[in-house]
Parts: structure tokens; C-alpha cells; sequence
């Protein structure tokens, strides 16, 4: 067998296969959510369209601080644009446009008001309390690039410029499907002897979805030849990528990498990483194939360290890059790995730094770490860890995106 592949060889390998084919379509601006950009988004108007207040008091001239003087108008938001009249100020409300002439706002609390006159402060500041015309957008300045994920937070901000209907990229489509004759669905009623309920297809489901991929399930495939080249030329025929789990390995049972390599070819098997060496990658006539391992947690693992990456760069998302943060190791590991290990730990604070503390049973086939667990420990190969070492982690949260 070939060696074990470095995880970042095989990633480097995996985005190079990866180009956005799919076209765009329009949608209107509430249906964007977690879309994809497909064109770059310009401002076409500034933001605010004029100069406003940021603060409910009066708009005054700077040059008139100290002076009693009479209130000659009142401006509340979506009033239309005035002028302030001389040796006057006007009562201004939170986005009201500045009225021509002030140059200044001043905090209601700050004034004194009888009679209507208003009591200015001594001390004014031209241009304070003043939201200025574009200090927003600019009209013409990039807002969102092409390839963007689109957030609340900015469909908020299309929404400011007038924009109700914004071009993405049309949804991936992946077939799923997982193999075994022990798996059994859930809800298919009581597990005869050698059964287990199917935990991966909910969990990639699942996965799959919050990258915003449509699945087309295909369900579990029985461990045979015949089944398994069956299933992945259906996939082949019907979807953007084929994702399974299980059936990768090197067991009697494992048709997954035969079928593949028999339909098209494997072009990596077998990464260094712990848990999660059997991950594959390949295509199945044209189309891309991505083999998970059967175990949960390195179904999981595989799927944020690699296939997300790679899916996201065939939506033509430009963000999916594996971002870590420091922390301190709240455990010791005296044995040093031969693979690259993603530990699954519980983050806490502590003195204002981050500590990572592991799941006690760290094998491959246990889902309730990965439950128990919000981040991921990245132990490079080779090394062991010390009490209050510092180490990097990974979010999980951030990967789930």
C-alpha cells in the first residue's frame, strides 16, 4: 500500500479538483439566506442619503454654543429636507435629515428648553452627533464579493441599498447514501441480532443541509457488487457529488472502492489523520465521488476536515477555509500519534484563555463524543501534549456553517 497521505496533501489535492460549474439563478432577497453569491454586489445609492442625527436633541449651528435661542422647526425621521432659519435652532429625532445650515447636533439632555427657546451648550463641536451622507455605502463601493455566503447581517444590508432580488448560485446536488447489512433506519421497528439503526445518513443529511445542498437520498446500499455499482451510477446520473459512507476500507465487504475505481477511477485513499484514514476520493464516470469512513466520528471528522472544503468550493463559496484558534490542552498525552489527531473536546474559559478538555473514549465509534464535544483538538503528528501546553483547536460551530 501506498503511504498515508498528509491531510494537508490531500486537501491540496481535493480543491484543485474543485471547480463551480453550477449556473445562477434569482431569488428574491428572503429566500437568500445562506445562498451563494454568484456576481458581486455594488452599492447604487449612498448610505444614509444625507447627513441625519444620530441622537434625538437639536440641530443647531456650532458657532451659536452658549446662546439661548428660539426653536423654529421640528424634524423627525422621513421628514423631507429643510433649512434652519437664522439665530435659531430645530428639534431634531434620531434620523432626521440635517437641516441646511447646522453643522451640529446636540444630546436632548444637554439643553435646557422653556418657553420655547432652547439653552445651548458651551461646548458644541461642528459635526458632532452627525451621521454623514455615504458613511455607510458609498454608491459604486463593493459591498458583497461573488461567492459570498449571505448572512442575515447581509441581506440586511442589500436590503438597504433597494435590492429585493440578488443572484446566487443554484443549490449542489448530492446523492447519499450508506452501506451495510447491519444498518437498519431508524423508526423501521426493533433491531434483530447484528443490526445497528443507521446513525451516519441523519448526521450527513444533516451536514449536507447547513451547507445548503440539496440530497438526493438513495438510502443503504446492501454489501454487494452488483448493489453498490448500481447505486453509484444511479448517483453518477442524477447528482453534482456522490457522498458515502462506509465501504471504504480494505474488509471483504468493502465494495465501495472497488465499484469506484471499476466506474471511473480513486485518485486518494487513506489520510493520516486520526480518527478518519480511510476518507477516499475519486469519480464515478464524471462525476465526483467522496467515500466517508463507516464510523461515526470519523464520518464526521472526514466530512468537516475535507469533503466540506471541497463542497464548498463547488458551490463557489470563497470562505471555507479551516480557521483554528489557540487554546490550552486541559489534559496530558504521552504517546505520540503516527497520524494527525483531531481530539474531540469541551472548550471553557479560565483566567481569560480557552482550555480544551477531551472526551474521555475517543474512539471512532462513539457519536456521543462528538454530542458532548464543541471543538475540535488539533495534536500534529508525532508530539505529545502537556498539562496547560498551549495547543490549536478548531470550532466546530464554525466548521457546522
Amino acid at each position: 500500500m501506498k503511504p498515508l497521505l498528509p491531510l494537508n496533501e490531500a486537501l491540496e489535492q481535493l480543491l484543485a479538483n474543485a471547480t463551480c460549474r453550477l449556473p445562477g439563478e434569482p431569488v428574491l432577497l428572503e429566500d437568500a439566506l445562506g445562498r451563494i453569491l454568484a456576481e458581486d454586489q455594488h452599492a447604487v445609492i449612498d448610505v444614509p442619503p444625507a447627513d441625519n442625527s444620530a441622537m434625538d436633541g437639536f440641530a443647531l449651528r456650532a458657532s451659536d454654543a452658549g446662546r439661548k435661542l428660539p426653536v423654529s422647526a421640528r424634524v423627525a425621521a422621513g421628514d423631507a429636507g429643510s433649512s434652519l432659519e437664522q439665530n435659531s435652532v430645530a428639534r431634531i429625532f434620531t434620523g432626521g435629515e440635517i437641516p441646511v445650515g447646522a453643522d451640529a447636533v446636540v444630546m436632548q439632555e444637554d439643553v435646557h428648553q422653556a418657553e420655547g427657546f432652547a439653552q445651548l451648550p458651551r461646548d458644541v463641536r461642528a459635526g458632532q452627533h452627525i451621521r454623514r451622507k455615504g458613511q455607510d455605502c458609498r454608491a459604486g463601493s463593493l459591498l458583497l464579493s461573488r461567492g459570498r455566503r449571505l448572512r442575515p447581517q447581509d441581506m440586511g444590508l442589500l436590503a438597504s441599498q433597494g435590492i429585493a432580488q440578488v443572484p446566487v448560485f443554484q443549490k449542489l446536488t448530492v446523492a447519499l447514501l450508506s452501506t451495510g447489512n447491519e444498518l437498519r433506519e431508524p423508526g423501521s421497528g426493533a433491531l434483530p441480532s447484528g443490526a445497528i439503526f443507521n446513525s451516519n445518513r441523519p448526521m450527513l443529511f444533516g451536514l449536507l443541509s447547513a451547507l445548503g445542498c440539496k440530497v438526493l437520498d438513495l438510502g443503504i446500499v446492501r454489501d454487494t457488487a452488483v448493489a453498490t455499482r448500481e447505486a453509484l451510477l444511479l448517483g453518477a446520473g442524477s447528482a453534482d457529488v456522490i457522498v458515502s459512507s462506509g465501504g471504504v476500507s480494505v474488509g471483504e465487504a468493502d465494495h465501495v472502492r472497488d465499484a469506484v475505481e471499476a466506474l471511473g477511477e480513486i485518485a486518494l485513499w487513506r489520510i493520516a489523520i486520526k480518527p478518519g484514514k480511510p476518507f477516499a476520493f475519486g469519480h464515478v464516470a464524471s462525476t465526483p465521488f467522496i467515500g466517508l469512513p463507516g464510523n461515526p466520528s470519523s464520518a464526521f471528522v472526514t466530512f468537516l476536515l475535507l469533503a466540506r472544503p471541497y463542497l464548498c468550493k463547488l458551490q463557489g463559496r470563497e470562505d471555507a477555509t479551516l480557521m483554528s484558534r489557540p487554546a490550552r490542552a486541559d489534559f496530558a498525552l504521552t504517546t505520540p500519534g503516527s497520524r494527525q489527531e483531531f481530539l474531540r473536546v469541551s472548550t471553557s474559559q479560565r483566567d481569560g484563555e480557552i482550555w480544551a478538555t477531551p472526551y474521555a473514549n475517543q474512539s471512532s465509534g462513539v457519536l456521543s463524543s462528538l454530542s458532548a464535544s464543541d471543538a475540535l483538538a488539533v495534536i500534529p503528528v508525532g508530539e505529545t501534549v502537556e498539562q496547560g501546553q498551549p495547543l490549536q483547536i478548531v470550532s466546530l460551530d464554525d466548521l457546522l456553517q
